[in-house]
């Protein structure tokens, strides 16, 4: 009996597993995987997760990994239109970045201008200081935020950016001044935090769990703690409902046809469902989640009302 359900179940998961081998269509050349930030940030280790998969998916290709950093992404974001769409060229992009900066008006393209594929992480707002900081918890940080208002600087990873709308969203939250000190990515924003060039740093989760013992986080904005930081509170468990972050996706040119978006579409999706995928994001504390293409448009749609609800509540937006 048992022999024959055993039978029955490969025989009912098969079209499955084969649905699912379909699904993945590997390019017929390599990729080519553009980043709009300096290695080192978590835009790159994403990115490097995504390689590694890749290549046990597509064996025979390559993932290979560009960098165009500036203007907090917004210098590889204006520029992605001008690159082939040949679906290979696949461009890194984030939210909430590609909506607060067209706001701001100091980039040369428009939220609408970028093509977004597949989202596959979002990370959490968390706030951190250099382990040798006086400042041992979060109400130490308020306390010497309001005693010095202007004096206290944290760093983040580009303007108009997640962690400057976090920023100004904790000031505003808790009453406080600090400095926002923008860098080009999470990479030299690190060195800067690490060397304590700066009082600390309003960055993602997977900043503080990569720099255990280097970093002291704060508080973090998820719904519950994270496992990886079981000892760091929610800004919830600290009065303010705050659960937040940034999400991280591709995107193609435009002129990309809309079948090769599909392919790139599952073919992430596929990576994303890989136990190995999953066990890398969680090490690195990167919260999985997919939005293709038959989601992006109502996706879209609800990001950049928020966003831009958010970019006019905080300051970021034209006036």
């Amino acid at each position: 009996m048992k022999k024959l359900l055993s039978t029955l179940c490969l025989a009912l998961l098969a079209p499955l597993a084969l649905a699912q081998t379909a699904a993945v269509s590997c390019p017929d050349k390599n990729l080519l995987y553009w980043q709009a930030f300096p290695p080192g940030g978590e835009s790159d280790l994403s990115a490097r997760h995504q390689q590694i998969v890749l290549k046990k998916k597509c064996a025979a290709i390559d993932t290979i990994i560009q960098y165009k950093a500036g203007a907090g992404g917004g210098l590889m974001w204006s520029q992605m239109n001008s690159l082939p769409g040949d679906g290979v060229n696949v461009v890194g992009v984030n939210l909430p970045h590609i909506v607060f900066q067209p706001l701001e008006g100091q980039v040369q393209y428009k939220t609408q201008d970028i093509t977004p594929v597949f989202w596959f992480h979002y990370t959490p707002d968390i706030l951190v200081v250099p382990e040798q900081s006086p400042i041992k918890t979060f109400a130490d940080f308020i306390k010497a935020a309001k005693a010095e208002p202007g004096k206290l600087s944290l760093g983040g990873s580009g303007l108009n950016s997640a962690n400057h709308a976090a920023h100004e969203r904790m000031n505003a939250a808790f009453g406080v001044k600090t400095i926002y000190i923008p860098y080009k990515g999470t990479g030299d924003m690190a060195t800067a935090v690490l060397g304590a060039q700066v009082d600390g740093a309003m960055t993602y989760s997977p900043f503080a769990i990569s720099n255990k013992g280097r970093v002291r986080p704060l508080a973090v904005a998820m719904d519950k703690r994270h496992p990886l930081l079981p000892d760091v509170p929610t800004f919830k468990e600290l009065g303010v409902d705050w659960v937040d972050g940034a999400y991280r996706g591709i995107g193609v040119p435009k002129s990309t046809p809309p079948e090769a978006r599909k392919r790139l579409s599952a073919l992430w999706a596929a990576l994303n469902s890989d136990p190995e995928m999953k066990e890398l994001a969680a090490k690195s504390g990167f919260e999985l989640v997919n939005v293709g293409v038959d989601q992006m448009d109502a996706f879209m749609s609800d990001k950049v009302r928020l966003y831009t609800d958010g970019a006019q509540r905080l300051g970021l937006g034209k006036k």
